[in-house]
């Protein structure tokens, strides 16, 4: 969805980040869940998160935020979930990944292709007779702009981007507030795990 889009229709971008165990057959679970309110997922990122045994899911959507807050309630209702937050991109540190493929013959021919690479930040990743490949950390929109400039100028064989990778601006995980609440109220109340 095009963000200009977003706005004229009251949706905006989200970032739904859940806490979980790593079960077989709960990444469909969710999906099913943005799939019943008729949600796309834009990207998905999926990797252990800070704290041992637990996975972090990172989704985004476009969505209003009566929308959001129901799939978030709905995510947690999960057994397998402990907890799922949602957030705006100002309450994130994020990226993407973007690499890019480029023929080694034209890469040669095209003067100023360096000084573009250097331009967006990117790195050449790899360079053999047959292809070029560049590496590029930054929001989205960043590695649009560079994938638009080279394929203009030189032409892209391939292209892949990844999903966001995320970090909330505060100082601990969120989850890492809740675990430590639910075991202080525990110690007060005398009970163990």
């Amino acid at each position: 969805m095009d963000p200009n889009e977003s706005l004229a229709t009251g949706r905006r971008l989200y970032t739904v980040i859940i806490f979980s165990e790593n079960t077989v057959g709960l990444l469909n679970q969710i999906t099913i869940i943005f799939t019943r309110r008729q949600l796309n997922i834009e990207t998905l990122s999926v990797s252990p998160s800070a704290i041992p045994g637990i996975h972090k899911f990172t989704i985004t959507t476009y969505a209003d935020e009566v929308m959001i807050e129901k799939v978030v309630k709905q995510i947690d209702k999960r057994v397998d979930i402990l907890k799922s937050y949602y957030n705006t991109d100002e309450d994130l540190v994020y990226q993407e990944i973007a690499l890019y493929k480029l023929a080694t013959d034209k890469f040669i021919r095209m003067g100023g292709v360096e000084d573009l690479i250097r331009k967006y930040n990117a790195r050449i990743l790899e360079i053999n007779e047959d292809c070029v490949v560049v590496e590029m950390n930054g929001h989205y929109a960043e590695t649009q702009a560079l994938f638009r400039e080279l394929s203009d100028r030189i032409g892209v064989l391939q292209f892949i981007r990844s999903g966001r990778v995320a970090i909330t601006r505060s100082r601990v995980e969120r989850l890492s507030d809740m675990l430590a609440a639910i075991e202080e109220g525990m110690h007060r109340k005398g009970g163990s795990c």
